[in-house]
């Protein structure tokens, strides 16, 4: 494996009170070029900055002091984006469902084969790299809508919903020919060169469908069954 900046590899942070878990996670993810940063409480976690490179958190539910959820909901007020993976020796489906609904990824039980974890990991990978492009993307155009007027923004609202420019024409109490100025005019500012490109433009301003809205790559889902020939790391 090529050697690459230690800080331009993806990172993966741990909290779990085992320390054996914690050195088996991090010589797994060593070995397959990710990063590791391991913590025994969600306290300690709290100390340490967020990373600003593609990043997940591993994390355990039952900790010393407060909990995974606890942490979950801290980060969350905090305003930190970052794909949690919940693992566990005491799952049950109250709790996987109260992280799965709170924005968790995944919900592991102990012990679990470490292909599911790499499988896991490596899907929240992708969703904070695609969030990261995400937000860079939305900073990009909400500089660019600063220019905008209110009428050509509830243009764009209208055809971000999927109307014709005549059905904007109504909602609005222009006529259509007005729309379609405001449409074009709005579509040079924010440098749109389709009408998917301005779509997607406008949902990364308003949050109005799709991924940007629904939390695209999540599930909720009760917590998975104990594999057989699972891995050792259980506690």
């Amino acid at each position: 494996m090529e050697d690459r900046p230690v800080d331009t590899l993806p990172l993966v942070l741990v909290v779990d009170d085992d320390p054996d878990i914690r050195a088996s996670l991090t010589d797994m993810f060593n070995s397959v070029g990710m990063d590791t940063l391991v913590f025994a409480s969600t306290a300690e976690l709290l100390k340490h900055d967020m990373p600003d490179r593609p990043s997940c958190l591993i994390l355990d539910l039952r900790l010393p002091g407060a909990s995974g959820l606890d942490l979950q909901a801290r980060l969350a007020e905090d305003g930190v984006n970052i794909p949690i993976i919940f693992i566990t020796g005491y799952a049950d489906v109250p709790t996987s469902v109260r992280a799965m609904k709170a924005g968790a990824l995944d919900f592991l039980p102990k012990p679990f084969r470490e292909q599911e974890l790499l499988d896991a990991v490596a899907e929240a990978l992708r969703h904070d790299r695609q969030r990261r492009l995400d937000d860079s993307e939305r900073n990009e155009v909400r500089v660019l809508a600063e220019s905008l007027t209110p009428r050509e923004m509830d243009v764009l609202r209208g055809v971000a919903r999927g109307l014709l420019n005549k059905q904007i024409a109504y909602e609005l109490g222009i006529t259509e020919i007005t729309v379609k100025m405001h449409r074009s005019s709005a579509g040079r500012k924010i440098k749109s060169v389709s009408v998917a490109d301005m779509v997607r433009k406008v949902e990364l301003l308003i949050g109005y469908t799709g991924a940007a809205a629904s939390g695209s790559g999540r599930h909720s889902s009760p917590p998975r069954q104990r594999p057989e020939g699972a891995s050792p790391l259980n506690k």
